[in-house]
């Protein structure tokens, strides 16, 4: 049977967020936000292996306690310029354990709300598909597009358009063959459709948010918190 690994590339500085400190390790609940994200993956007992994948000159991972994601998890210190060199370096990363039809599922390290029956659902809906796919969920407001002014140049219409969420996840061998052809792509599923196949959606919802601008961070807070209310009960 393939087994699950899981990659998180979290090398970048988190320009648009504007702290002082890479967004992954900003303050989330009590713990840094990334922390969250790989507990969500960590604790998923389909899920062999979580590589997280840092920048070479990293300086604010050292200074936490990790222990409690458990022995699952390893650290790379070769990310990128960009997503898909951190993914790639996190795959090749794998090289050694992964084999070709393993399923390697990418994860933003900004999108800590991932629950378990997401994360079951994803793997469920692709076990047996030939290409693999990604979580998403339908968009659902009106959509505009910008002219040079910075007017309203035309709206966009929204039926069949999806908002892409992660994990995406795609065969090892599969995933490293796309990325290594060098599209200029901002998702693995991009990747996947620039090589000529075509990803499944598969339905996310809306607590899956991305921590983009400060405005998320107590929003994911809030997400977090009422599940675990949720939990308790």
């Amino acid at each position: 049977m393939p087994r699950h690994f899981a990659i998180v590339p979290a090398a970048g500085s988190g320009a648009r967020f504007g702290a002082e400190c890479p967004k992954q390790y900003l303050p989330l609940a009590g713990r840094p936000l990334i922390f969250h994200t790989l507990l969500a993956l960590c604790a998923a007992p389909r899920i062999d292996r979580v590589i997280v994948v840092l920048a070479p000159d990293d300086g604010w991972w050292g200074g936490y306690d990790w222990r409690d994601l458990g022995p699952k998890l390893e650290v790379v210190y070769a990310g990128g310029a960009t997503r898909a060199a951190s993914v790639l370096a996190g795959l090749r990363a794998a090289a050694t354990a992964a084999a070709d039809d393993d399923w390697m599922l990418v994860h933003d390290a900004a999108r800590p709300c991932l629950s378990a029956a997401m994360l079951d659902a994803l793997i469920d809906s692709l076990a047996g598909d030939p290409v693999g796919g990604l979580l998403a969920v339908p968009v659902a407001d009106t959509l505009k597009r910008e002219d040079t002014g910075g007017r309203v140049a035309e709206t966009v219409p929204r039926e069949g358009l999806w908002q892409a969420q992660t994990p995406q996840m795609f065969r090892y061998a599969t995933l490293l063959a796309a990325l290594e052809a060098g599209s200029a792509v901002t998702d693995e599923a991009g990747a996947i459709e620039a090589f000529g196949l075509r990803p499944k959606l598969v339905r996310g919802d809306a607590t899956n948010l991305k921590v983009t601008y400060p405005a998320d961070l107590p929003l994911a807070e809030l997400i977090m918190l009422a599940r675990r209310e949720r939990e308790k009960q």
